[in-house]
């Protein structure tokens, strides 16, 4: 009987439980395939008052460990009650929030594309629409960790950043850092939680030979390497991270985007954004490393 009621704990214990949630057209969708693919066991549209049901049988179900499922403005008048219900069940079940979002150009985009009819539709605008459930979903938006923009994601890179953070097979720290590179002509990255600007630095922009090449090409890192800032810089960057990133895990932070950006997202950015996910990385960190301008034109 000990070793039975000793199994079951272990099981609950280990027993996983995503919520998806966010703004129609953000890939909510894209995303709960993603969980499905790598083993989780997926709901849509679970109702707001299932939740307490569905999270217990998670923890206690033999054949399911790992669950997914999605809720958003489909629920109508009882999403009002999620969040309640959340602060409750997060309690004594091991639950992660996700919100998805994604500017309204990119949602207009899409539902055009995919000649859908948003969920708050009927009378509005589409404007209107996504206004109204960004402000009906900031209620909970405010309870989530992560929040990801998915604006300038496609989906192929969503599922990759999915399998990333929520692979089984993922050991080491109980933090996912993402390290990302952008360019301040197009805007802050919208999901960044620390942002270094890197223009301080010679811009190899202005090397002719070095223009049209990136910050992962040999000749680009030489040239930077060779200003006496850079090996400082990153140096100092490194340290700071390394005595920041534990005190995020302390707090119970489980996902941390750090962004350096340069003028365009070619160059400098690009560069010192690999070597520091290399440092994190050697430090035992699971850092990925993503460069969202590197490919847009100069």
């Amino acid at each position: 009987m000990a070793t039975s009621t000793s199994s079951r704990a272990k099981r609950a214990s280990a027993a996983e439980l995503v919520i998806i949630t966010g703004l129609s057209g953000s890939g909510k969708g894209t995303f709960l395939r993603a969980l499905e693919d790598i083993g989780f066991y997926t709901v849509d549209n679970l109702p707001v008052d299932l939740l307490p049901t569905f999270a217990e049988l998670t923890q206690h179900a033999t054949d399911i460990r790992r669950a997914a499922i999605v809720i958003d403005v489909r629920e109508g008048k009882a999403l009002a009650r999620f969040p309640d219900l959340f602060r409750e069940l997060r309690a004594r079940v091991r639950m992660t929030l996700v919100f998805l979002e994604a500017d309204e150009a990119a949602i207009s985009r899409r539902f055009s594309e995919t000649r859908r009819p948003h969920p708050l539709g009927k009378g509005r605008s589409l404007g209107r629409s996504i206004a109204a459930e960004r402000e009906r979903l900031a209620p909970i938006r405010a309870l989530a960790e992560p929040v990801i923009n998915t604006t300038h994601l496609t989906a192929n890179q969503l599922r990759k950043l999915i399998v990333e953070k929520f692979s089984s097979a993922r050991t080491g720290p109980p933090i996912a850092v993402s390290v990302v590179s952008f360019g301040f002509k197009n805007g802050l990255p919208s999901d960044a939680d620390l942002v270094f600007d890197v223009r301080f630095l010679p811009n190899p922009n202005y090397v002719p030979e070095l223009r049209k090449k990136t910050g992962k090409d040999a000749e680009v890192a030489r040239f930077l390497h060779a200003q006496p800032q850079t090996e400082e810089f990153v140096g100092k960057i490194a340290e700071l991270l390394l005595y920041l990133v534990p005190l995020y895990i302390k707090e119970g932070k489980s996902y941390l985007t750090i962004a350096f950006g340069c003028t365009g997202g070619h160059h400098r950015s690009v560069m010192i954004a690999d070597e520091v996910r290399a440092r994190l990385a050697k430090a035992g960190y699971r850092a990925r490393g993503s460069h969202r301008d590197i490919k847009k034109e100069y």
